[in-house]
């Protein structure tokens, strides 16, 4: 059985609002991330959303710890 994922509206923006306080992102955050750059109905807004996040990882400015998400959305929604 094959689970199609959608991006929840505003759940990017608010990872990284999140992430800008309290520069840390989540393993679950990333996956999440991950899943929705593979959607091919990211817009262009998003994909500058996770761009930032990416960047600011790479700076070292953010760090990923082991914790449950640090946001209150969740970035995908299954539907079966």
């Amino acid at each position: 059985m094959m689970s199609s994922h959608c991006l929840l509206p505003a759940a990017l923006a608010e990872l990284f609002a999140q992430v800008t306080v309290t520069r840390k992102i989540t393993v679950a955050d990333r996956y999440g991330m991950m899943a929705a750059l593979c959607d091919d109905s990211i817009g262009e807004e998003e994909l500058r959303v996770v761009n930032r996040i990416l960047y600011a990882l790479k700076q070292g400015r953010i760090r990923v710890v082991d914790e449950l998400s640090a946001t209150s959305y969740t970035l995908l929604q299954t539907e079966m």
